[in-house]
């Protein structure tokens, strides 16, 4: 995805000011989060901060990461941008006791509660803590959701004629080796939400998944469904043609590669959307601690929150946002309509980690690629 930004200053601070932040809808950003000056000073005493497995293009974090960087002058090192949640808490795990060690993680929920329990996440509540909602956090303050969407269907239509509109539909002849998903859902958040939204389609609950699991099972023994890991590049190139994947990044793709290939983006019909969400949290071991600090108030201050609108993804405090005026009816207007998120819940932490056992166990037996 491609970021169009330029900045202007405004009472002495440089504020961002996008069309938003390259999705082509318009909005001046909020100042940066009012924090305390020692701990803005303290962070720039350390001057800098390792985040790991942000790609720029997924959920708007290149901008944010850049916006961070313009407002307190520290270095930010991105590594692996490509890897999975799984890849993030290893690298805690094994790089603790060096400077490149990660600072702060984006992981899904089911790795999150892993984290905690093995002690790799230090407690801290943002200045916003009160309008995170109770079941996308920790009450220590281990972690908690930043943002959401919902598991969609994207089709590149140059290769694929029909666009499926359900789960049932992903069974027809003419699919045959062109679903894929965004990972392995032995590590990769995208890629366990698929499962759980087939789960739901198909007789399943947020309480079992496996029928999810057999889903892509016989997905896979109809010769529909492909090992390869699905992204932008392979969707636009026609090399997976039809993903499962999150909304946002569906959304994303299709917006900046509108010259190049038509990609159609379907949220299923024949159950309720099921919402996923990614939680920060801080390494126990970090290098930066104070940084990890401020980089947490920012993602969850206003002009944090708003920023993931720019990459189609649903800020945490999305509703709390919307109440108090905050999102510009412009920006309303230009995500997908309501009724796709109709009656969308999320699973709890104990059903993410229960899930994510039944995948580990199930899916190496009746799937057997990925």
């Amino acid at each position: 995805m491609s970021f169009n930004r330029r900045f202007m200053l405004q009472s002495g601070l440089a504020v961002a000011s996008t069309s938003l932040f390259g999705t082509g809808r318009a909005f001046a950003a909020a100042p940066g989060p009012n924090v305390p000056a020692a701990l803005i000073a303290a962070a720039k005493k350390e001057g800098a901060i390792n985040v790991i497995t942000l790609p720029r293009d997924w959920a708007n974090w290149g901008v944010t990461m850049d916006r961070f960087q313009e407002l307190y002058g520290v270095k930010l090192t991105d590594d692996n941008p490509d890897g999975s949640s799984a890849e993030e808490l290893q690298a805690i795990r094994t790089l603790k006791s060096q400077k490149r060690a990660p600072d702060v993680v984006d992981v899904g929920p089911a790795f999150a509660v892993q984290g905690k329990k093995e002690k790799l996440f230090a407690p801290y509540k943002v200045a916003t803590w009160a309008e995170i909602p109770a079941d996308v956090k920790d009450a220590e303050g281990h972690y908690y959701g930043d943002y959401y969407g919902v598991t969609c269907f994207a089709a590149n239509k140059s290769v694929v004629k029909n666009m499926p509109q359900t789960w049932a539909d992903l069974m027809k002849p003419e699919y045959k080796g062109m679903i894929a998903l965004n990972g392995s859902p032995l590590s990769a958040g995208a890629a366990i939400g698929a499962v759980f939204a087939a789960a739901l389609a198909n007789g399943g609950s947020y309480d079992n998944v496996l029928p999810g699991v057999e889903f892509f099972g016989k997905l896979n023994d109809i010769g529909n469904f492909s090992p390869s890991k699905a992204g932008a590049a392979s969707l636009v190139a026609g090399q997976t043609p039809i993903t499962i994947d999150w909304d946002y990044l569906s959304l994303g793709y299709k917006q900046a590669n509108a010259s190049k290939v038509e990609i159609e983006v379907v949220v299923p019909k024949e159950a309720k959307p099921f919402g996923n969400y990614y939680c920060q949290a801080i390494s126990a071991f970090a290098p930066n601690p104070k940084t990890a600090r401020l980089w947490m108030e920012y993602v969850y201050s206003d002009e944090g929150q708003l920023a993931f609108l720019g990459g189609f993804a649903h800020p945490i405090r999305f509703d709390s946002l919307v109440a108090a005026g905050k999102v510009p009816d412009s920006i309303l207007k230009t995500l997908p309509p309501a009724s796709a998120y109709k009656g969308i819940k999320f699973a709890t932490l104990e059903q993410a980690d229960k899930a994510k056992k039944v995948i580990a166990d199930a899916w190496p037996r009746l799937v057997k690629v990925g």
